[in-house]
């Protein structure tokens, strides 16, 4: 018998969505990070957004430890660095990159299309993942570049 969960992700694999690189640093200050597609605003007034976490995975264990974390939108030709940052083998996430940190420490990706530091304003638990809802602290983008995109299990781009 199939598993239902299969057949619903692929009918939310319909609704086509931006790739971010979801980062934060352990206590140690160490980089942590993972690839997310569930990422939207929550409120302008004060400015909130939220991103959702598996349970299991190291970096919200982090970022819920620090109570800070940087989201990097990634530009078109980034496809590679979603794909380097959803892998299963984390130490080789942040190889070769220089990073950039904001003064809260949080680590941000080379050349993002936008980018923006949050505090953990509030975790909530929902089924195998935790929604982090973040005060946006810090933020930027570059009006020039054009979006990655996710859409039935695959990359593109978008040019307006």
């Amino acid at each position: 018998m199939a598993d239902p969960s299969d057949s619903f992700r692929s009918v939310l694999g319909h609704f086509t969505t931006g790739v971010t690189v979801v980062t934060g640093a352990g206590a140690a200050g160490a980089p942590v990070g993972l690839t997310a597609n569930s990422m939207a605003s929550v409120s302008l007034r004060p400015p909130l957004v939220l991103v959702c976490l598996d349970r299991g995975s190291a970096s919200l264990a982090a970022i819920l430890e620090t109570r800070r974390f940087g989201i990097s939108v990634l530009r078109g030709q980034q496809e590679a660095l979603a794909r380097r940052f959803s892998a299963e083998v984390p130490g080789e996430r942040f190889r070769e990159l220089e990073l950039r940190r904001s003064l809260g420490g949080v680590p941000f990706l080379p050349d993002p299309l936008a980018w923006l530091e949050c505090a953990l304003w509030k975790p909530v638990d929902a089924g195998d993942h935790t929604i982090l809802i973040g005060e946006v602290l810090a933020f930027g983008a570059d009006e020039t570049g054009s979006p990655l995109l996710f859409f039935r299990g695959e990359y593109g781009t978008f040019e307006p």
